[in-house]
């Protein structure tokens, strides 16, 4: 009884309606999915194909059943084109991974280097050259939400720098940022406590004989 009314409900005007709908869900269930895919985003990718077939079956089920409607194949067209831009546009949102944003400026580099540093960002600055002189390279690794941030901090510092970025694909060790650090005496300040700290060599007097250690 309950399959027959989904049929009739698929088979008359609202049908189309629907179809499109369930396309919106499963194509953008599919894009996100891929997307994740690229960026090891591994616990989630599954659980996003199980309901993207889930409602695509349903989708492809019903529009198959109305082949002689053009509306119901419309509908279908029309839900895959609008899910894939809505699938795009919920990544965008919600800005999974990381990005690492390098900067050339001709002047400002190291006060933008420095300005980042207090926004709590890791910073590696260097100089290199360029067609028109020396420049300041300023690189950061940080999270895909944060560019909007970063990138405010380089109009602030060098409106007319050359921004490039990048999505890794997997980085090993390093620093993200937390919270925003306080201004240290050295330049590079010091590194937060998610950070271990790297154990130093022994020295020649911690290197002792085990009869001198016994006597002391």
């Amino acid at each position: 009884m309950e399959l027959s009314v989904l049929d009739t409900l698929f088979a008359g005007p609202w049908g189309p309606l629907l179809i499109f709908l369930l396309r919106i869900g499963d194509v953008s269930l599919a894009t996100l999915r891929i997307l994740l895919s690229m960026r090891n985003v591994r616990l989630v990718v599954p659980v996003l194909g199980f309901f993207e077939v889930l409602i695509w079956i349903f989708a492809v089920g019903n529009a198959i059943r109305n082949l002689n409607s053009g509306w119901h194949l419309l509908g279908y067209s029309g839900g895959f084109a609008a899910g894939s831009v809505i699938g795009l546009w919920i990544e965008e949102k919600l800005a999974f991974g990381v990005a690492v944003v390098r900067v050339f400026s001709q002047h400002g580099g190291v006060e933008l280097a420095e300005a980042l540093r207090e926004k709590g960002f890791g910073v590696t600055e260097f100089a290199g050259q360029g067609r028109d002189g020396t420049v300041e390279i300023v690189d950061t690794v940080v999270r895909r939400r944060e560019i909007p941030t970063v990138l405010r901090e380089i109009d602030r510092w060098d409106p007319g720098a050359l921004v490039v970025v990048e999505e890794p694909r997997t980085i090993h060790r390093g620093w993200m940022p937390s919270r925003p650090r306080e201004r240290m005496g050295t330049p590079f300040g010091a590194l937060r406590g998610r950070v271990r700290p790297v154990k130093e060599a022994p020295t020649e007097a911690d290197v002792r004989d085990p009869e001198t250690a016994s006597s002391d």
